[in-house]
């Protein structure tokens, strides 16, 4: 009991630590925080709830739902995501806007792949305009105005960015990189005042580059010594000046060359900074529309897996309804919770439509129709592969082999050999795979099943409580 207790203080520590950081929009760092929360206890609604809002302020729709959703499944009384949820179902007209807005979020990063940063630039521009919270947006906008060196636009972007979010790590270190450009420019700017030299001749301010002024003292200085070597002769004119003349123009060349060299790799260091991080976004576009595609399979499961909740308790619907839907659930994508509802769902209603189904199978082999023999008894495989010890794998290989499709009818029969080795079953699929087919049964229960035997009305869903649980 006391290390219960400590695992639910540390979720409310963190939650309540979330919850701070929500208030003052640190949004990373709410969500840093609310995820610690869940990992003490997945089961924290508060701290469901408060991640979803937390989302949905970034423009995270989408990962907002499913938490909304998750946290509803938990529980589903008295919870505000039931608010949540409903008032985001009423506002179609918002959904529809967010919905284009993440698609031509997605377009933006395509055109990024292509090198197209204008086309990207025009489509985010669209984006923040319909759906004004969306983070990731004003991030990638202003990742693309540095790439095209619009620093003030990048500047303005960001700073909408960082209202949002005032910590995230992505928009602080694009400020941090804007600062730098802006620093390197002030120091160019400083050294090239520095070259210059400024006179005034009457009224007039004359600015003159400071190697014009070295040239003409340099003329100057030849002239004086022009006049010196007259005086001293041609050998000393030889012998001193032309060297150190000559030296100087080499120095002058060697520092304008370690000049252009320093100016040069800035702009390298630059360039491959700003590739780098363009290249960091082209990566993980894919990771986005995975990380969406997941969160959309995750929505449509739990709903669908509520729907045959519901049909269930209801009581007045198929078992074949109630299978088809819920075999369209991808049991992956769901919680602990979510999982668990699933398993038992599927093992009160997959084995009545199993054995309806297989039935209806083999007496359509013996009837000759095999293509309704065939989709009863893949029904059947797809909701227990292992049903009847093979049985069903076995009368499938069967219809196809019957249909005369020779591929499908042996990959059947080695299924039934390797997962039931030893058995009736086996042998038969094994002599099947011999060419003994009509040597075998063409289902000798046949004659047993009645349709009749299995029909929904005939099973008593009174049996099923579900009062101790709550889905």
């Amino acid at each position: 009991m006391e290390y219960t207790e400590k695992i639910v203080y540390q979720s409310n520590y963190w939650y309540n630590d979330g919850l701070g950081k929500a208030q003052i929009r640190d949004l990373s760092g709410a969500i840093t925080s609310l995820r610690r929360s869940l990992q003490y206890n997945r089961e924290n609604v508060d701290s469901r709830n408060l991640l979803g809002l937390v989302y949905y302020g970034r423009g995270e729709v989408a990962e907002a739902l499913v938490e909304w959703i998750i946290s509803k499944n938990l529980q589903s009384g008295d919870n505000i995501a039931n608010y949540y949820i409903s008032q985001l179902q009423n506002s179609q007209g918002e959904l529809d806007a967010i919905n284009q807005a993440v698609k031509k979020f997605n377009q933006s990063l395509v055109y990024c792949n292509q090198e197209g940063e204008d086309l990207a630039i025009i489509q985010l521009r669209k984006v923040i305009a319909s759906h004004p919270t969306f983070l990731k947006a004003y991030q990638l906008l202003a990742l693309l105005y540095l790439h095209t060196e619009q620093y003030a636009k990048a500047r303005q972007a960001l700073r909408v960015a960082r209202k949002l979010d005032t910590t995230n790590e992505m928009t602080l270190r694009y400020t941090h990189e804007i600062a730098q450009i802006r620093e390197r420019k002030s120091t160019e700017a400083k050294g090239t005042a520095a070259q210059s030299v400024t006179y005034k001749m009457g009224n007039e301010t004359i600015i003159q580059p400071a190697s014009a002024a070295m040239k003409g003292m340099t003329a100057r200085i030849t002239i004086v010594n022009l006049l010196l070597g007259i005086l001293l002769g041609a050998a000393v004119v030889w012998f001193l000046i032309v060297p150190a003349v000559d030296e100087a123009k080499v120095k002058k060349m060697n520092d304008q060359i370690i000049e252009f060299s320093d100016q040069i790799a800035a702009q390298e260091a630059q360039i491959s900074a700003q590739t780098k991080a363009l290249d960091e976004f082209r990566a993980t576009s894919d990771e986005t529309e995975a990380a969406a595609a997941t969160a959309a399979s995750a929505k449509e499961s739990y709903e669908s897996l509520m729907t045959v909740s519901d049909q269930y308790n209801d009581g007045s619907y198929s078992s074949a309804s109630m299978a088809e839907i819920l075999l369209g659930v991808n049991r992956d994508a769901l919680g602990e919770g979510g999982q668990t509802i699933y398993d038992r769902l599927a093992e009160a209603i997959f084995p009545i439509v199993c054995e309806r189904q297989y039935a209806a199978g083999v007496s359509a082999i013996n009837d000759g129709d095999y293509e309704t023999a065939i989709t009863a008894l893949s029904q059947v495989i797809q909701m227990d592969e292992s049903y009847e010890d093979g049985s069903a794998l076995l009368q499938l290989g069967i219809a196809y082999a019957r249909k005369e499709d020779t591929e499908n009818a042996n990959t059947q029969f080695q299924k039934v050999i390797q997962l039931f080795p030893g058995t009736d079953n086996a042998q038969t699929a094994q002599n099947a795979l011999e060419g003994n087919l009509e040597t075998q049964s063409d289902g000798d229960s046949d004659d047993d099943y009645d349709d009749s035997d299995y029909s929904d009305d005939s099973y008593d869903y009174s049996d099923y409580d579900d009062s101790d649980e709550e889905y």
